[in-house]
């Protein structure tokens, strides 16, 4: 019976993982908190908060390697959390995760159609329930598009890469064309003191870079469907963070380098105003239509990769059950595509994108980030370092630093969502117990090809 039923396909190749995860790092993020980010920083060297956002992405990408390529299957920090903390307690930390995976996806969802609707106000100058309105049809156009096989998804993923690739090109050769590309860098410490209130600064303005990174390890919630997912995971999450490390940093200087700091700080539609200065008016309508587009991609690519989460924990009987079905003919997780798709529609109508961006992190950080570090530490104790096909180096010292920077930036969210996110946590704490209890979770895991299939 097991034979007959469907199972995810490893169709993805290392172009394809690239593309999904660049596309997925480089939404909307960017072109907004580019102001916020210099606003906060209140001078010239507000590019160490990308840089700062760009070592931290290094640091936790080793962390998501090391265990990616040794469990590469759907669902990514599930299997991670479960494995890392063994029999006793991994059951209950991969609920916790999948729980606030149901809250936090659909928030990350949701900011990309925020964000996305609010930029469109560039031409279109909507009132708030049209805002919404536009927001709310973007993530049902999304879940449209991605309900099909994962082969034309890929197929898909690389058209919207070159998109994003190709108007960050842009936006940085009008800087460089422009000719004072270096003059940001040279000016960079102006004004800079190494102070409490930069290290402050420093930790709020990163909370904003950071949330441009994520995205990085999406490729290992698509662990299931990757080809050689042992070496292909890694090199997909490096590649992908050097690539929009080098593209920020450079659509930054870019933009330095032409509007003065007060615009700069200050503009809604800040690199839309400054091809606008390099190019004229139509070119900044152009290349808005572009940063919407980009914004699009980025939604595809989350909602695709978080899609997989339920889906993987019902299979392992660790999540409600319903969330354990592929599509019989299509072979992918229509349940939680749909579910996820209709919470993040709600959100989108609902919340603000500033609220959203800290929420996302707050969420995210106690479970997800330094729960799967600390994982990952007491994994390797237990199956020693052999264990793992990549082996991160001067292990565990990136390891620790990680931890306290997640840790920092946790802080930097402010106390409101500090305690949503606890709250978030500790409801997930009653749900496991209640569901466990009322046998609405747990069981045997049934075994099929997929659950059996380890790596290629």
């Amino acid at each position: 019976m097991s034979e007959t039923q469907p199972k995810l396909e490893r169709k993805l190749s290392l172009l394809h993982a690239t593309a999904i995860n660049m596309i997925d790092m480089v939404g909307i993020g960017p072109f907004v908190v580019l102001s916020v980010v210099a606003q906060i920083m209140g001078g010239p060297y507000f590019l160490y908060a990308w840089i700062a956002g760009a070592f931290l992405s290094y640091l936790d990408a080793m962390v998501w390697s090391q265990l990616g390529s040794a469990l590469p299957k759907a669902g990514g920090s599930f299997h991670f959390l479960k494995e890392g903390y063994g029999e006793k307690w991994g059951k209950l930390m991969s609920f916790l995760f999948v729980w606030q995976t149901m809250i936090q996806a659909p928030l990350v969802i949701a900011s990309a159609a925020i964000g996305f609707s609010q930029y469109a106000n560039y031409f279109f100058h909507f009132n708030v329930w049209q805002e919404k309105a536009v927001s709310g049809a973007v993530v049902i156009l999304v879940i449209s598009l991605l309900y099909r096989k994962i082969e034309s998804i890929g197929k898909i993923s690389v058209f919207l890469w070159v998109i994003v690739l190709g108007t960050m090109f842009w936006i940085i050769g009008g800087g460089i064309a422009h000719g004072n590309f270096l003059e940001p860098i040279m000016h960079i410490n102006d004004g800079f003191s190494l102070q409490h209130g930069f290290v402050a600064a420093l930790g709020f303005a990163s909370v904003k870079t950071v949330y441009s990174y994520l995205g990085y390890y999406n490729v290992c919630h698509l662990g299931g469907e990757i080809k050689n997912p042992s070496k292909n995971i890694p090199r997909s999450m490096f590649i992908s963070i050097t690539g929009i490390a080098v593209l920020y940093l450079a659509m930054n200087i870019s933009v330095a380098s032409v509007l003065p700091f007060n615009i700069l700080s200050t503009s809604k539609y800040v690199v839309s105003a400054y091809i606008q200065t390099l190019f004229g008016d139509n070119a900044g309508a152009i290349v808005t239509v572009l940063i919407l587009l980009v914004a699009f991609a980025s939604l595809f690519s989350a909602t695709l990769g978080y899609s997989r989460i339920p889906y993987a924990a019902a299979k392992d009987k660790s999540f409600f059950s319903y969330f354990a079905k592929l599509h019989p003919t299509l072979h992918f997780p229509h349940r939680s595509l749909l579910v996820l798709g209709a919470i993040a529609f709600v959100f989108s109508l609902l919340f603000r994108l500033k609220e959203v961006i800290d929420g996302i992190l707050a969420m995210r950080i106690l479970i997800q980030f330094i729960g799967q570090a600390i994982g990952l530490l007491l994994l390797v104790k237990r199956k020693g370092k052999t264990y793992f096909p990549w082996k991160m180096p001067l292990y565990p010292i990136p390891l620790f630093i990680a931890i306290l920077i997640w840790g920092a930036i946790f802080y930097s969210t402010g106390t409101k969502m500090m305690v949503s996110g606890l709250i978030v946590i500790s409801l997930g704490l009653i749900a496991y117990f209640v569901s466990r209890k009322m046998k609405w979770i747990g069981g045997d895991v049934e075994t099929t090809p997929e659950n059996t299939e380890e790596t290629i």
